[in-house]
């Protein structure tokens, strides 16, 4: 059933970061989020498979009705987590709406066929392996903006030009396409998703956020 009544704080999903906790109870709002359940016999009727239809109720149990701060790459991301009717994805898989961009885009956000959060452009792009790796994605962003002394915009050619070697990648992100890589002084987010997703290598971009101390690395 749909929430009653909603709290404007929003309780947090179990199995994300502290600094994704802190993030989402003070940067986040909880809105009443559409009760999915109440369409399940027609999309079924539709030839939705049962499976499917329950793969998106369980987000919208956990995510749905969450609004956060605009990510700082994709026009924002989703304004709310909010899912909606499976399709079926050709050579893919099934997969579902994450919620509605910002802006008027040539992609839309979706659940993929193995639960990764991606963008439906002219193909399917997982970014994270999970919405919760989309979230801590939105949280060290903001983290490390908060902390940076210098932050750095790159693109195109020169993210390729970008030396990793002595950088490691950051786990709770759970890159895919997207990555966040961490070195002794410095975070680097690498989004490669309207690259892939739109076979436009000129969207290419990467941040950089250095002089870094060991909380602005590793903090929260």
């Amino acid at each position: 059933m749909a929430d009653q009544s909603v709290s404007p704080i929003p309780v947090t999903p179990g199995g994300l970061s502290r600094r994704a906790q802190q993030f989402i109870e003070t940067e986040g709002v909880r809105v009443r989020r559409q009760d999915i359940r109440r369409h399940r016999d027609a999309w079924i009727g539709h030839g939705v498979p049962a499976a499917e239809v329950e793969r998106a109720t369980a987000f919208q149990d956990r995510w749905g009705g969450l609004a956060l701060p605009a990510a700082p790459f994709y026009e924002g991301g989703p304004r709310i987590l909010d899912a909606d009717c499976p399709e079926e994805m050709p050579a893919v898989g099934w997969s579902f709406p994450a919620g509605d961009c910002r802006a008027s885009m040539a992609y839309s956000f979706a659940i993929g066929p193995d639960d990764a959060f991606g963008i439906d452009a002219y193909c399917w792009t997982p970014l994270h392996a999970s919405t919760g790796g989309w979230l801590e994605s939105l949280a060290l962003a903001a983290h490390a903006r908060r902390w940076a002394t210098t932050v750095t915009r790159v693109t195109w050619r020169a993210v390729d030009a970008l030396d990793l070697g002595e950088f490691e990648p950051v786990p709770e992100v759970q890159g895919v396409t997207d990555s966040w890589w961490r070195g002794k002084d410095s975070l680097i987010a690498v989004y490669r998703g309207e690259a892939v997703g739109l076979d436009a290598p000129q969207c290419l971009e990467a941040h950089i956020y250095g002089g870094l101390d060991e909380w602005g690395l590793y903090g929260g």
